[in-house]
């Protein structure tokens, strides 16, 4: 069965039409059709029973010319009198055989004489050979098939699959406009899910129940927004609040350390402001994301090369393969995140690494492998949830909030993609990135 609403939607007009058809043509076919052929090709054989008659009650070359000419003249029939020879080789019946099969049990019920008969040879006339007796001859009668088949029946058929073929136009039509509303609502849903603008023509339209679930997903759509901003501005409310107290510690540790002179333990406090700014910056990140930035297209080669700095910086072997002309459409600001979080995380636990891009028809891939420990096949999953770090997991960074890979899936599921961990055949860990062009 197709998957589509619109192909199952023809489906349940259609399917029903055709049965509809097919009974009434049976039927007519049955009750109609072969009923006016046989009163038809009665009518016809009766004729030539009388032919017959008259023939071999009235012998006679000059009353069989006589009877020729009445009977073409009052029964529209053309005979004549061939010498008995055998009958020529017997026709393949026709597939669609109504008004042979009748014709010939009229011609056996009436006459009962050895004939032939062909039905197929010309499609206007009928031709007949019967074998006579007195006098010793075949009778070879040509008649109108319209005079013993009804020919216009096909006219019913005609209509009734011209009508209906109109009627299915007029359906597909409206069907299609009963249709396109839901699939504007899914492309809305999908673009909103993606974090992308509704598309500009994007309004509620349709049948009462597709409009309910339009303005559902609006609303919808509407507390989801209302909810992030209010989210966002707790976020920075607090940030603001947060970073002023430490701005207070770092200045008072300052002067403590003027006054004091005691310079280790102030470097230790100094140390511990200093990583409870980062670890602060670092949760503001993970519950704000890059919901503010546009979306653009993205160079990913450029992304990707960006990161062979930072592995020379930390003295690491980086190995970039991208095909020339490979974007994407998303929000600069957070891809690049998501490849940096993914390539520092395996500079951390590697000393090699391999990052491929592949792009498809709807689709870029980024695997990222390196030489690393790696991690258990049953504890890849628990890694991208937040603030997980496992003693002998790759998530485990010094000194870390153990979110570097939970916003990075974050990122890609935000823009329809995903992230999945990987054996890699380096020995350590693959990371694969998938997402939408």
């Amino acid at each position: 069965m197709p998957k589509g609403l619109y192909a199952r939607s023809l489906i349940i007009i259609i399917a029903p039409m055709v049965l509809l058809q097919g009974v009434l043509a049976f039927v007519f076919m049955e009750r109609h059709w072969q009923t006016v052929t046989q009163r038809l090709s009665k009518a016809v054989t009766a004729d030539i029973a009388a032919v017959i008659d008259m023939i071999e009650t009235f012998p006679g070359e000059q009353a069989q010319e006589d009877i020729t000419a009445i009977v073409r003249e009052r029964l529209n029939l053309n005979i004549a009198l061939l010498p008995p020879d055998p009958f020529p080789p017997a026709n393949t019946k026709p597939f669609f055989s109504i008004l042979d099969n009748v014709l010939r049990e009229e011609i056996a019920d009436q006459i009962g004489r050895p004939f032939w008969i062909d039905t197929v040879g010309n499609s206007r006339l009928l031709e007949i050979r019967i074998r006579l007796e007195n006098p010793e001859a075949v009778l070879r009668i040509f008649a109108e098939r319209n005079s013993a088949y009804a020919s216009n029946s096909h006219i019913f058929l005609v209509w009734m699959v011209g009508t209906s073929l109109f009627l299915l136009i007029i359906a597909v039509a409206f069907l299609r406009n009963q249709i396109r509303p839901i699939q504007q609502l899914a492309e809305a849903a999908e673009r909103f899910g993606k974090g992308r603008e509704l598309p500009a023509d994007f309004r509620i339209r349709g049948s009462r129940e597709v409009r309910q679930a339009g303005l559902a997903f609006l609303q919808m759509r509407d507390r989801i927004e209302r909810q992030m901003e209010q989210r966002t501005d707790m976020l920075t409310g607090v940030s603001h609040d947060l970073r002023t107290i430490l701005t207070r510690f770092k200045l008072q540790l300052a002067l403590i350390g003027e006054t004091t002179g005691n310079a280790h333990d102030i470097e230790e406090l100094q140390a511990d402001v200093d990583e409870m700014q980062r670890m602060l910056q670092g949760y503001l990140d993970f519950a704000k994301g890059e919901t503010g930035e546009e979306y653009q297209e993205i160079d990913v080669c450029n992304l990707l090369h960006k990161q062979e700095k930072e592995a020379k910086i930390k003295n690491k072997n980086l190995v970039v393969r991208c095909p020339e002309g490979l974007t994407i459409r998303g929000r600069p600001g957070a891809v690049s995140r998501l490849i940096s979080n993914l390539v520092a995380n395996g500079l951390r636990h590697g000393n090699n690494l391999v990052i491929n891009a592949t792009q498809g028809d709807n689709w870029i891939t980024i695997s990222i492998d390196d030489d690393g420990p790696g991690i258990p096949a049953d504890k890849r999953e628990e890694v991208f949830k937040p603030f997980m770090r496992l003693d002998e997991a790759r998530n485990q960074d010094e000194g870390g909030t153990g979110l570097g890979l939970s916003i990075a899936r974050d990122i890609a599921r935000n823009h329809g993609g995903d992230i999945n961990m990987h054996q890699s055949d380096m020995g350590g860990l693959q990371a694969v990135v998938r997402l939408p062009k």
